[in-house]
């Protein structure tokens, strides 16, 4: 008889990012999951958490959805307990200690389903990017291993991704360089996701899209559908630019006859 295939947990291979600047923090994600090459679905990677009055959070996450969706699982039953000696994102005191917080949930869950995991030939560990305020704090954005440790953005280059980063991190780039507001920083997060969904099919829309202005304790949240005008036009304009752009280069040296 033919073996039975076996579908594997469902992963989230993904693009997500989050820029730190001067005004505020912009967070972006994709939803496309796939489980094999014919089992494709979207599931939101970008989840706004706002545990008390005196703080926001926006979590994004990539690698197995399944360890995800049970950390932010674990972190609503944490929120919904009596306050007392627990630990959770209402409790911590500084954005780091909520990376603490975050990392320990997955590795206790990739710990507890390990064996499991390894017996059907997947990983069960996901990574997070944290970003938000806590007020008394500055805004910030932490990149989250599954190994509870985590890295926040640098100075020199503040900005985080997580999943497929290579094809669009050259926009991101271009962001800090500049010092670009807010809008003009979302603009080109949106650039950098077409560019890398055009490059692997493991990322697509929807895309969920967050901005946070700093001390607002506010978060502006979008989902931009893969039939929104909005980002036909944005291809349009980058492909005309680049047209032009290119154009406007220095003849490419030749060698003399």
């Amino acid at each position: 008889m033919p073996a039975r295939s076996r579908a594997l947990p469902c992963s989230a291979m993904t693009y997500c990012l989050a820029m730190r600047l001067d005004e505020g923090l912009v967070l972006l994600a994709d939803t496309r999951t796939n489980a094999g090459v014919d089992n494709i679905s979207t599931f939101r990677k970008l989840h706004a958490i706002r545990p008390a009055p005196d703080r926001l959070f926006v979590l994004e996450s990539a690698g197995s959805l399944a360890a995800t969706h049970e950390v932010l699982d674990r972190i609503e039953r944490d929120l919904g307990e009596p306050a007392g000696d627990h630990e959770s994102l209402a409790t911590v005191g500084h954005l780091f200690e909520a990376a603490l917080y975050v990392g320990r949930l997955g590795r206790e869950v990739a710990a507890e389903h390990r064996e499991a995991l390894a017996a059907a030939g997947a990983d069960g560990s996901a990574t997070f990017i944290l970003g938000g305020q806590i007020a008394g704090t500055r805004p910030d954005v932490l990149l989250v291993y599954p190994e509870g440790n985590y890295i926040r953005a640098s100075e020199e280059r503040p900005f985080l991704q997580i999943g497929e980063s290579k094809y669009g991190k050259f926009m991101l780039e271009l962001a800090v360089a500049a010092h670009v507001d807010l809008d003009a920083a979302a603009k080109i997060a949106l650039t950098s996701m077409m560019m890398t969904a055009r490059a692997n099919l493991s990322v697509g829309p929807p895309y969920d899209l967050a901005v946070y202005r700093n001390g607002s304790l506010e978060l502006d949240e979008v989902r931009i559908e893969s039939d929104a005008p909005f980002l036909t036009e944005l291809d349009a304009v980058w492909s005309r630019h680049f047209a032009q752009a290119i154009a406007d280069l220095p003849a490419t040296p030749t060698r003399a006859a």
